[in-house]
């Protein structure tokens, strides 16, 4: 069980850190668009939907990244003053509940979605039209990554709920690396 959460937390990482640097390119396409509108008086065509697309990628990527560190909203009002066992039972039950089978369903459909974008070559429906399959094909692989990092922090509740001591590892091996 600790190879597949180490396994797993270290590919969200390295994605997470990879994906991370996809904000340079969206700068410098708001940025080019910027100075073209207001520079120039010459607008491009492409410009709005290209910013869309960096940033709705970006996010895609971040949200198993954050689901990874924690950084997700939650109000903990009552579960913080649970304890780490009972704490433990809840996660197990959501995660197993709620979160894989709503995301196991989201990736599924968006693995859907994509097939058959790629299968009609699917163009945006816009003055530019560029090609949308491939953006809608790296959602379903985003979708992916956030079920594999929900069945790693299924894992870590299950993991905590065995053995009373492995938060503490835990934050070891998190200060570690």
């Amino acid at each position: 069980m600790q190879f597949v959460i180490k396994m797993i937390d270290k590919l969200i990482d390295k994605q997470g850190e990879l994906t991370s640097f996809l904000i340079y390119p969206l700068v410098l396409i708001v940025l080019f668009e910027v100075l073209m509108r207001y520079l120039f008086n010459a607008p491009t065509i492409w410009g709005f939907e290209a910013t869309a697309f960096a940033y709705g990628l970006h996010y895609m990527f971040g949200i198993s990244y954050t689901e990874r560190h924690s950084g997700h909203v939650k109000v903990d009002i009552l579960t913080a003053r649970l304890s780490e066992k009972t704490q433990a039972i809840l996660g197990i039950l959501t995660y197993s509940f709620i979160f894989l089978p709503v995301f196991s369903f989201m990736m599924v459909g968006a693995y859907e979605f994509a097939h058959t974008s790629i299968v009609d070559r699917e163009l945006n429906s816009t003055s530019w039209a560029p090609p949308i399959y491939p953006f809608k094909a790296l959602m379903a692989l985003c979708f992916l990554f956030l079920l594999l990092q929900g069945l790693a922090t299924l894992l870590k509740h299950i993991r905590t709920l065995t053995n009373p001591n492995s938060k503490q590892k835990e934050k070891e091996v998190i200060n570690e690396s």
